[in-house]
């Protein structure tokens, strides 16, 4: 359970922040207005991109869709974002590159704060862009090999590491996995720190990782690599 405002308590949910027992700030029609950023021009199109999918009519929480419905959870969302608690993920910026990250870059998350502590104005009607249409569901992963590897691995033969898996590490846990190469030199590929039960459990690579003998790769828990040619499958 964690605290997001003085005397609010909550559970967090899926999606951009917590969902139960989370009481939305008062909105208040005279906090005085000290950003240019609005909901129409600016802030729509970053919750549009980033918490719709959860944050929706029918989603996994509940909807943020409009400036009505965003603008009580203002505060929460500030203090959720400036802390990367959502939309959850879980590795660590600036350790590997992966194509399925949903975190908020930091950009994203200065303009939302700048927006909240700004009174967080709504702005003009007619540069709100559309709604976004419910997401498809994402297609599953399968490579063509994979191996466990608890603590160390030496390839034998050059392999391209595709994904990491986070199959047993469970909540709470941390892990690091990186590659000391044949000539010393060393390659972090992951940093997790507290793993929540939302996180993120698959990473992966944007470009694939190459081994080859002579390399190690070292994990600080329990992992699953993938390597090998990905096929990808609808739900």
């Amino acid at each position: 359970m964690q605290a997001l405002n003085s005397g609010s308590h909550c559970w967090i949910g899926r999606g951009l922040l917590a969902v139960c027992a989370l009481i939305p700030s008062a909105v208040y029609p005279h906090d005085p207005i000290t950003t240019k950023l609005t909901w129409t021009q600016e802030i729509s199109r970053v919750v549009y991109k980033r918490c719709a999918g959860c944050h929706r009519p029918g989603g996994s929480a509940f909807s943020l869709l409009t400036y009505e419905e965003a603008r009580p959870w203002a505060k929460a969302i500030r203090d959720q974002v400036r802390g990367r608690t959502m939309p959850p993920w879980g590795a660590v910026k600036g350790i590997g590159e992966f194509t399925n990250d949903r975190s908020l870059s930091e950009p994203e998350i200065d303009m939302l704060v700048t927006w909240v502590e700004g009174g967080a104005p709504e702005g003009e009607a007619a540069f709100l862009p559309p709604a976004p249409a419910a997401e498809r569901p994402a297609p599953r992963r399968k490579f063509a090999w994979e191996i466990a590897v608890s603590s160390a691995w030496k390839p034998a033969a050059a392999q391209k590491l595709e994904a990491i898996r986070l199959k047993s590490l469970r909540p709470g846990s941390s892990l690091e996995a990186w590659v000391v190469r044949g000539n010393g030199d060393i390659e972090r590929l992951l940093w997790i720190q507290q793993l929540h039960p939302l996180d993120q459990r698959e990473f992966v690579f944007r470009s694939p990782v190459t081994v080859r003998p002579g390399d190690v790769v070292r994990v600080t828990g329990p992992v699953t690599f993938a390597y090998g040619t990905q096929i990808t499958y609808a739900r």
